[in-house]
């Protein structure tokens, strides 16, 4: 079955936005193998926003790479928004990132000679759809631009570029947006505004975000957290504080280093 087998109609959402069965990464052969992921499974619903969180070589950057497409597995299975990430080659997996994903990075990747619409209007134009100019100028509305549609990224604040960034995502209309430690070049302020606007992205439009971060009070905008250690799920928070998340990880960095003083079995927290 290729990654394009099973399409639904224009519009239709899967009720599973992500779903991730047995997924293992090794980087390396021999004794300089390296498992960033060993056997992942996890459901995510469609309209959540989850934060990954993890120790310091725990796979979470694996794991946002391998769902996003950015990376091939191993072995194990991926579907974003009911469509299987598997066979063709690196055009069809482009082809299926410009359809089904989103991505909002920490330095944002903006094209310096365009200007905050041309910016959100280019991953539309990479797949070859039309950019409806009422839509594009809707969603950088939306994200509170609408009235810098002209200015280039140079006269922006930082946070109005991770919002041209979040606007350039949504424009597509994708299965899933993954967010890649997005405010971790924010002062505290920007980064705030840029967490509540992904929130808002998923509790009014019924976006789906997944946020890698190493911070507490980010993670603490989601709807729930996974913890990640030594490349499996460690752990799950729901509703989480930013102080029951800086516990949490804590607790499973006391435990990562005691599993590897032992060379022993890492116990879910």
């Amino acid at each position: 079955m290729t990654m394009f087998e099973r399409k639904r109609k224009p519009g239709s959402r899967a009720a599973e936005a992500l779903r991730l069965v047995s997924v293992s990464k090794v980087y390396g052969t021999g004794d300089g193998a390296v498992t960033a992921l060993d056997g992942v499974t996890l459901s995510l619903p469609t309209g959540s926003f989850t934060a990954v969180m993890g120790p310091s070589g725990s796979g979470k950057s694996t794991l946002l790479q391998c769902a996003a497409g950015l990376d091939r597995p191993d072995r194990g299975q991926i579907v974003v928004d009911g469509e299987e990430m598997s066979g063709g080659g690196e055009a069809a997996l482009t082809r299926f990132r410009r359809e089904r994903i989103g991505f909002v990075f920490q330095q944002y990747n903006l094209l310096p000679t365009l200007t905050v619409e041309e910016n959100t209007a280019l991953p539309l134009r990479l797949a070859g759809r039309r950019a409806d100019r009422e839509n594009i100028r809707a969603v950088l509305t939306r994200v509170g631009l609408g009235e810098r549609l002209g200015h280039l990224p140079d006269q922006l604040s930082g946070g109005q570029r991770q919002r041209v960034a979040i606007a350039r995502a949504l424009v597509t209309r994708p299965g899933v947006i993954f967010a890649d430690e997005p405010t971790g070049a924010l002062d505290t302020r920007s980064a705030r505004e840029v967490l509540g606007l992904l929130k808002e992205t998923v509790r009014l439009h019924g976006s789906t975000v997944v946020l890698v971060t190493h911070d507490p009070v980010a993670a603490s905008y989601a709807d729930s957290v996974l913890f990640l250690a030594d490349g499996r799920l460690a752990g799950h928070l729901s509703a989480p504080t930013a102080e029951a998340v800086a516990e949490r990880m804590t607790h499973l960095g006391g435990r990562v280093a005691a599993r590897h003083a032992d060379n022993g079995p890492l116990m879910e927290v």
